[in-house]
């Protein structure tokens, strides 16, 4: 991945939207909708712009050209899997195509209430723990078949495939983390044996800011981006992106997760975390400072032999 000049974007090449843009591309697609109310909505999400229209809608408009597939795929399986699932998914209501400018398909979808699932706004941890394994085990038993691959480094993929790409972004770390100690929980990881049996469907970027919470528990998951089917390790790394140790051991037994998989999951957690932090240093402090958590819980289970 490459890092973007010092523009005050995320990403090199990314496309700018505006609020004005969005009323554009509603008045001449979808009229019906165009005098809404429209704002954006402050979010350290890092594929798509999100605009709050009216009470009840959302509008999702891909940054950067590596996230433009995620609208067709969300609108092809999302109305498939939701009545499938326990927690609420968004439904999407209308798919725009490129125009006034902007280059892309983009998305109008239902708004879902809630917050985000930081950890403060979950009044009992071990409960949510349940929740999310609840969740994956449902969203795992939904058949596979159909389903959208991995794209070569992405999640689902085995985690060995990442090795060179992951020791990259931990050669770019800032000198306050320990490379070696990384290195040496990476290392680890990569020894656990693959993943031997068919593909399942994960979600791919389980973390608070894409799970909403209300009245202190878990109700919706969004952003389905990273929906694919191949090895579910890389869905549990979500125990060390917001979890704390006691939890963790709740969501595992729920998940009945079997030695090498969990670490495998550990694996993905620090290497998700290490590109994370190296390539959104100086761009998204928000997700740099969630990721150095996922580092510090992560390796403080390694050290543990947790």
């Amino acid at each position: 991945m490459t890092k973007p000049p010092n523009t005050g974007k995320m990403h090199e090449g990314e496309v700018e939207t505006s609020a004005a843009l969005v009323r554009s591309l509603l008045t001449a697609q979808f009229p019906h909708w165009a005098d809404l109310p429209l704002s954006r909505v402050q979010s350290a999400g890092t594929d798509n712009a999100i605009y709050r229209l009216g009470d009840d809608l959302a509008v999702r408009l891909p940054r950067i050209h590596w996230a433009t597939g995620q609208i067709d795929k969300e609108f092809r399986w999302l109305p498939r899997l939701a009545p499938l699932l326990p927690l609420t998914l968004p439904v999407p209501m209308a798919k725009g195509e490129p125009g006034e400018g902007y280059p892309w398909p983009w998305g109008v979808y239902t708004w879902l209430p809630g917050e985000n699932a930081t950890p403060a706004r979950l009044a009992d941890p071990n409960q949510a723990a349940v929740d999310l394994a609840g969740f994956i085990l449902a969203l795992q038993r939904i058949d596979p078949a159909g389903g959208p691959l991995p794209e070569p480094l992405g999640r689902g993929v085995p985690l060995a495939t990442r090795d060179a790409f992951t020791r990259e972004h931990i050669a770019r770390l800032p000198g306050d983390l320990d490379a070696g100690t990384i290195t040496a929980a990476w290392e680890h990881a990569l020894r656990a044996p693959a993943w031997d049996r068919p593909p399942v469907w994960i979600h791919g970027d389980l973390q608070a800011g894409n799970l909403l919470a209300a009245h202190g528990r878990l109700r919706a998951v969004i952003d389905f981006g990273a929906l694919q089917v191949g090895d579910p390790a890389c869905e549990l790394a979500v125990a060390w992106r917001m979890l704390d140790a006691e939890a963790r051991e709740v969501f595992r037994a729920a998940l009945s997760c079997d030695e090498a998989t969990w670490a495998r999951a550990r694996g993905w957690a620090l290497s998700v975390a290490v590109v994370e932090v190296a390539y959104y240093l100086h761009t998204n402090p928000v997700m740099v400072a969630a990721a150095r958590h996922t580092l510090a819980e992560a390796l403080s289970d390694h050290e543990r032999g947790a």
